[in-house]
Formats: structure tokens, C-alpha cells, sequence
């Protein structure tokens, strides 16, 4: 490529660009790197290879999650600071090759309804993904065809570029997958109100799942869900995609508290004129001795104030009884959801939330740790 002015100047607003765009998309998923490993897991389930899926490598997920979004802050931060040029360009051409094409056959067979590329700050539909990548495919060819113009050996330079971007962003995933997300671009973060009651309304949730085994996806009311998890097979070949609500105005659409009977008790609960504490559990199986302290220190906690508390769980509900006689919390009342969903109001297992007024007062790891009015 000759090395003319306008050519470098194209260099370097394509570089900048592109630059800029996978600064903010490591940044949103950095934030929530938790996020970024169930996405990571979405797709090992979703996607097939002769017929085999890759639910085998779900233990990885979270080193690919944090892989990516190092890699993604490193390109980024390369491109800017126009250092390695010739790694970051055919680094960032190989990104951008599987990015595009995975959003295309994710345009193509919804096997997965979004990608995460943004995390949760921007949604996109799949093919809006897509055509956002076809054209950041643009400056990409750009910046490899130049990659040349204009080289400077600044090793020293560039590596202090390099270490700083992965030692970065790596401290940063670090941090958020042992806290909350340090910023929450969730439907509940803190402050959000969740329900605007009407008397006058019969709310209704719905659930939509798809099949592992044909990509069919049935909706059904939350109501009668308990009946369609109740059997271990349905639940295994059956996977959470969406949710929804009719009425009241939900911030977390489709969001549902099920009884034993399948009795949705959401719009009761959530609205929390005196308070409410949630105990949040997305899986069962993966709580650790800490945890479970959490958990009847919360009771404790609940119970010395004169607190409501419940505790939100996918667990099945003849795993979850024993469980909660066993550690003798046989008199907490309990619900159920899906694990997406709770995962969607907390990313730790468990976690604590306090809802008042509908309002999410505040929610964390540790119950003592929460800015609680009572």
C-alpha cells in the first residue's frame, strides 16, 4: 500500500474507530465477566458439531469469558496507542472473522438470541449484530492492507502498551467476578422501581423456552410451568430464553416468583410496602460452606428485625426441601424461578436483595453488607 497522507489518515481513523468499539465492548463486559461466561455457556449448549454440543467444556467458560475480553481491551488499546501494529492488525482481522461469522449463523438459526457483545448496556438483535460487524469489517480490511505505513521499532513502547492493557483489564474482570458489577446495566439495579401497581389489572406472566433438541420455541404461562419442570427430562431438553409479563408494568419483564402449586407470587411480594429480603440461589448444587453462612445470617438478621425474607431459587423442589431441612431453615419460605432469571438480579450464589415500595433499595454478597430500612 503506498504510503501517501490520505492513506495513513484513513489508518488512522480506522484504527480509531475500530479502536474505540472494542474499547467499549471489553469495558460493558468486563464489568460483568459472570455475564459473559453464562453467554460463553449459551453458546456451548446451543451450538453443535456433528451432532455433538459442547456442554462438556462449560468449566471453561469463565477462562474463555475472561480470555476474550482481554483480548478484546488488548486490541482496543493497541489500535489507539498504534502499537504492534502488525500483531494487533491480523489479531483484530481474526477477531473480526469469527465474530462475524458466528453472528451471521446467529442471524441465521437464533440458536442464540443474543450474542453479549455489548453485555448488558446495548441489546441488539442478531442480525443487527451482524451488520454492525460487516461494517466494522470495513476499516478492519483498511487497517490490515496499511499495517505497514509508516512502522516505528518501539518495543519498549509498545510493551509497556501491551502489559498495561491485559494486566488491566484482567484485574478488573478479577474484581467484578468476586463483587458485584461495579456498574449494574441490569433491570435491577439499585434505585430501579420494578412494578408500577393497578388495582384494576390481573397480571399475567409467560415464559418462552427452546428445545436443546429440534430449536422449537413454545411459550407458556408461569402459572403451569411447575407442571412442565416437575419432569428432569423436559428440564433437561427445554432451556429459558425470554420472559414477560401483561400487566403490571415490569422493569424485569416475565420475572416470576412459583409456588409449589405454580402459583405466580411476583406481583404480591415485589411491590414490598414494609420490605422484603430476597435470598437469591441460581443453583443449588454450587453453594459453598461461606455461602450457605450467608444464608442463615440472613435469617438471623430477618428474624431480629421483624423482617419479611424469602428465598428465590431454580432448585427443584424435592432437591430443595431436604436441603433446607438439613440446614435448618425448613421454616424460610421459598420460591422459584428460573436460573437465568435470578442470575439476571444477582450474579453471586448466593445473594441478598432489599426491595421496598417495589423499589430495589439496595443488594450484595453479604447481607450485612446492605443499606437496610426497617
Amino acid at each position: 500500500m503506498k504510503d501517501t497522507k490520505l492513506n495513513y489518515s484513513l489508518n488512522v481513523a480506522a484504527r480509531w474507530v475500530v479502536g474505540l468499539v472494542f474499547l467499549f465492548s471489553s469495558f460493558v463486559k468486563g464489568v460483568d465477566p459472570m455475564g459473559t461466561m453464562f453467554k460463553v455457556q449459551d453458546y456451548m449448549s446451543s451450538w453443535q458439531l456433528f451432532g455433538m454440543t459442547f456442554e462438556w467444556a462449560h468449566p471453561l467458560a469463565g477462562f474463555l469469558a475472561v480470555s476474550l475480553i482481554c483480548a478484546e481491551f488488548l486490541v482496543g488499546v493497541l489500535l489507539i496507542a498504534n502499537a504492534f501494529r502488525v500483531f494487533a492488525s491480523w489479531l483484530l482481522a481474526l477477531m473480526m472473522a469469527f465474530f462475524t461469522v458466528t453472528t451471521f449463523v446467529d442471524a441465521t438459526t437464533n440458536l442464540v438470541n443474543d450474542c453479549g457483545c455489548f453485555g448488558d448496556a446495548v441489546k441488539l438483535t442478531n442480525w443487527q449484530t451482524f451488520w454492525k460487524n460487516i461494517a466494522l469489517d470495513v476499516p478492519t480490511v483498511w487497517i490490515v492492507l496499511t499495517r505497514n505505513l509508516r512502522r516505528r521499532r518501539r518495543f519498549e513502547r509498545d510493551g509497556i502498551w501491551f502489559v498495561f492493557a491485559i494486566a488491566a483489564m484482567l484485574i478488573f474482570c478479577i474484581y467484578n467476578i468476586n463483587h458485584e458489577p461495579v456498574i449494574d446495566f441490569r433491570p435491577w439495579k439499585i434505585g430501579n422501581k420494578m412494578m408500577d401497581m393497578d388495582a384494576n389489572e390481573s397480571p399475567r406472566s409467560y415464559v418462552t423456552y427452546k428445545s436443546n433438541k429440534t430449536g422449537e420455541q413454545m411459550e407458556f404461562e408461569s402459572a403451569k410451568l411447575m407442571d412442565y419442570m416437575s419432569d428432569p427430562a423436559w428440564a433437561e431438553e427445554w432451556e429459558w430464553q425470554s420472559s414477560r409479563v401483561e400487566m403490571p408494568d415490569v422493569k424485569a419483564p416475565g420475572f416470576s416468583m412459583l409456588d409449589l402449586s405454580g402459583e405466580d407470587h411476583a406481583v404480591e411480594l415485589v411491590p414490598a410496602p414494609d420490605g422484603l429480603l430476597v435470598v437469591t440461589v441460581h443453583h443449588l448444587a454450587d453453594l459453598d460452606e461461606q455461602g450457605i453462612g450467608e444464608i442463615n445470617d440472613a435469617v438471623t438478621f430477618a428474624s431480629e428485625n421483624g423482617m419479611e425474607i424469602v428465598l428465590l431459587t431454580s432448585a427443584l423442589a424435592e432437591d430443595l426441601q431436604p436441603w433446607l431441612e438439613e440446614q435448618g431453615l425448613e421454616n424460610l419460605e421459598y420460591y422459584f424461578a428460573d436460573a437465568t432469571a435470578i442470575e439476571t438480579i444477582m450474579r453471586g450464589n448466593p445473594g441478598f436483595m432489599y426491595l421496598k415500595d417495589a423499589v430495589v433499595v439496595d443488594k450484595g454478597r453479604k447481607v450485612s453488607e446492605l443499606k437496610i430500612e426497617n
